[in-house]
């Protein structure tokens, strides 16, 4: 048996969250909804101006295997931090979530990555991000820690540092040697700007079988207006792949199967921060526990519905007591 259910690599990053109202971002030149890449010097200059704020451990990929262990299932994860304050709380916090997390921290340069995320009344995040420690993550990282897992999972947010790069290929190389999956999600329209023929290649090579998305970032990937000519594109081009459409749900296609699921109904949005990732949490330990589609992408919706009513992009919830409760699963886990 392989040693986790999932394995996800990503940017370990310490969110820094405030509010903030449409002003105030274009005031200070933020594009809205979007992660957008930033300096040191940025970074002072965003954090000097924030409100009241809260820190929290983040990043897209370590949010998804705090969901997954919070599931119940074996989750780890790889990242770099540095040996300095925001990196000890990164590596506290996603180990208390039951997340196995044994990447080497750095000496102290560059500092732990930190992202400045600025929430609007309408619950919508923009995110300003600098990485920090996250662009030392390479390949020795990889070959020094257990890859052995059902499905490794990545986000495209890691896919902007070089060795970073070379990291992920040679993890993907040595799950399909082990006998198991890769997936990864897309993260953001902007980053599928950046690398959207690199994507498609590692899709269409076999690489990656396993995609997720939202709609932008599926029609961006595409460069077409027509969600369903990209839903049709993306069907050939990978085994599996699961695209978010906010309160429309999500659909999941594989070959000739379409299956659609059914946002979960909430009373207030709060911040969406982490929707995304929480929705692949739910589906990949669905997944992994050899469930269908369509309960997969409603454990999907169950996660991503119960964190956008919180602050904060990591569960604070029970989610595997939650999908027992509406009946998604019993209490074995089935």
């Amino acid at each position: 048996m392989p040693a986790y259910d999932v394995l996800c690599i990503g940017n370990a990053i310490v969110d820094i969250i405030a509010s903030a109202d449409d002003d105030f971002l274009v005031g200070n030149g933020i594009i809205k909804g979007a992660m957008n890449l930033i300096d040191a010097e940025r970074a002072e200059l965003l954090y000097s101006r924030m409100g009241p704020a809260t820190e929290a451990s983040g990043g897209s990929a370590g949010n998804t295997a705090a969901g997954i262990a919070s599931f119940g299932a074996r989750a780890a994860f790889f990242g770099k931090v540095s040996s300095d304050q925001l990196g000890e709380l990164y590596t506290h916090d996603i180990r208390a979530h039951g997340v196995a997390f044994d990447s080497a921290p750095l000496s102290g340069r560059p500092p732990t990555a930190r992202s400045m995320i600025f929430v609007t009344p309408d619950g919508e995040r923009s995110m300003n991000t600098y990485l920090g420690a996250c662009v030392e993550l390479g390949p020795d990282d990889v070959e020094t820690a257990k890859t052995d897992a059902k499905v490794t999972y990545f986000e495209g947010y890691l896919w902007d540092p070089p060795r970073a790069k070379e990291a992920i290929r040679l993890a993907a190389k040595l799950t399909h040697e082990a006998g198991g999956e890769v997936a990864m999600t897309l993260s953001d329209p902007f980053c599928v700007d950046r690398y959207r023929d690199e994507f498609l290649d590692l899709m269409r090579s076999g690489t990656v079988d396993i995609v997720f998305a939202n709609e932008h970032e599926l029609i961006s990937l595409y460069q077409t207006p027509s969600f369903e000519t990209a839903l049709e594109a993306i069907r050939k081009d990978c085994k599996l792949a699961a695209v978010t459409r906010s309160a429309a749900g999500s659909i999941v296609v594989s070959g000739d199967r379409t299956v659609s699921v059914e946002a979960m109904k909430v009373e207030r949005v709060v911040d969406t921060t982490g929707a995304g990732d929480l929705y692949a949490a739910g589906f990949l330990y669905g997944y992994t526990a050899g469930l269908d589609h369509a309960l997969c992408g409603k454990l999907g919706s169950l996660a991503a519905g119960l964190v956008i009513q919180q602050i904060g992009p990591r569960p604070r919830e029970d989610l595997r007591a939650a999908a027992v409760q509406v009946g998604l699963i019993d209490g074995f886990g089935n």
